[in-house]
């Protein structure tokens, strides 16, 4: 298990960075335009992604208070985007150095609607990078709307061709 939640850590970091790429060379009006999806502007969905991401951690690592990335962010895609990517590497490093142990670890926690549930952590690190693969492909969605047409394949295969 842990060397596949290695692999969908460093696949969701090149992913990411790939697309966000693309959205960071775009000027900020587009950034901040509005597009039919989940959330309606680049901005936004890449803020929800960092967000989720963080949130995790946090239930993760069991404090009582949960930051919301988005809450208190006041930068630009720049910054959000190094937020997002920041949390990523994270996820990362904590699964390098996880012990089977950890990584199975049933730990519980409450959602934002105060439920209580108890999952073991590597459903829960699989969620996160799943959760995000669905959100980069509505960054994808978006982009062509807005008239981006070079936009880079982010297939997990492409990913596991690319470390050969």
């Amino acid at each position: 298990m842990k060397e596949l939640l290695k692999q969908y850590a460093a696949y969701n970091i090149w992913a990411s960075q790939k697309i966000l790429d693309v959205i960071r060379s775009l000027p900020e009006e587009k950034h901040i335009a509005e597009v039919p999806s989940s959330f309606n502007s680049l901005m936004k969905t890449v803020l929800h992604m960092w967000d989720a991401e963080s949130v995790w951690w946090q239930r993760m690592k069991l404090q009582d208070r949960l930051i919301i990335p988005s809450e208190i962010f006041k930068g630009n895609m720049k910054d959000a985007a190094d937020g997002l990517l920041q949390q990523s590497k994270q996820w990362e490093e904590w699964i390098k150095n996880a012990s089977d142990l950890a990584i199975d670890h049933v730990f519980q926690y409450q959602n934002s609607k105060r439920e209580q549930f108890k999952q073991p952590i590597y459903q829960m690190v699989m969620h996160v990078f799943n959760h995000s693969t669905y959100h980069r492909g509505q960054l994808v969605n978006m982009l062509r709307q807005l008239g981006v047409e070079k936009i880079p394949q982010t297939d997990f295969m492409l990913w596991g061709r690319s470390k050969k």
